[in-house]
């Protein structure tokens, strides 16, 4: 299952990069403005995600809900777990409940296609890898930021060779589809929000493609569920 994943995550990229061209990092004013709504409520999303935290072990590891992704989930031992809300579109109505202003917020942006929270163990690191999917992009907001002995951000996020070390309530507008990995050199947990939102600049030829690839998507997640 993960060699027809990988195989079809490359023909996938290749499509969308014949024909959209676009840097690895996009403005949020322009390509997600609704993002500021989220910014501004950091610290309300943020107690949500602790109180989320308080009950960890109950939160599946990525690679439980999506076992093509061991690779980078159960590589080094460490746990990455996700907590989430909405996956392409399809609601978990359960973990909604838990999070109400984050589920509020989101359910007024219908371009917000999938809502998460990441909480990733001390000295996790997830390798590098690349989305398949560039009809979307990745919003990437801080929530709960270890520190170092320094003073600066413990976890570091790399996106296309540029290290991003983001403090408690900033964040990051980009595109998956570029390499991308994390540390978290603390030993701590980090917790950020990552949203999947519509890519809005697409020839019309990648729109459609984007909104059959969403349909099969979304035929997925409810065959199997969210865990």
């Amino acid at each position: 299952m993960s060699i027809f994943y990988d195989r079809a995550a490359d023909v996938i990229r290749k499509i969308y990069d014949s024909r959209i061209q676009a840097p690895p990092v996009l403005d949020l004013d322009r390509h997600f403005p609704g993002g500021r709504r989220f910014a501004r409520a950091w610290p309300e999303i943020r107690m949500e995600a602790l109180a989320v935290a308080q009950r960890l072990s109950r939160v599946p590891r990525f690679h439980e809900i999506m076992k093509e992704q061991t690779a980078i989930s159960d590589n080094d031992g460490r746990d990455w777990r996700m907590f989430i809300l909405k996956a392409y579109g399809i609601a978990n109505p359960p973990n909604m409940a838990l999070c109400p202003v984050l589920a509020s917020i989101a359910a007024t942006l219908p371009e917000v296609l999938s809502v998460s929270i990441s909480f990733l163990a001390p000295g996790k690191h997830i390798p590098s890898h690349r989305g398949p999917f560039r009809g979307v992009l990745r919003f990437y907001l801080v929530l709960s930021m270890p520190l170092a002995a320094d003073g600066k951000p413990a976890a570091v996020l790399r996106v296309d060779g540029a290290d991003y070390r983001l403090r408690d309530g900033e964040y990051l507008l980009w595109d998956d589809t570029f390499p991308h990995e994390v540390w978290n050199n603390s030993d701590e947990v980090r917790a950020v929000l990552l949203l999947d939102v519509k890519r809005r600049e697409m020839p019309v030829d990648m729109k459609i493609f984007s909104q059959f690839l969403m349909m099969i998507v979304r035929m997925g997640i409810r065959v199997r569920g969210f865990a």
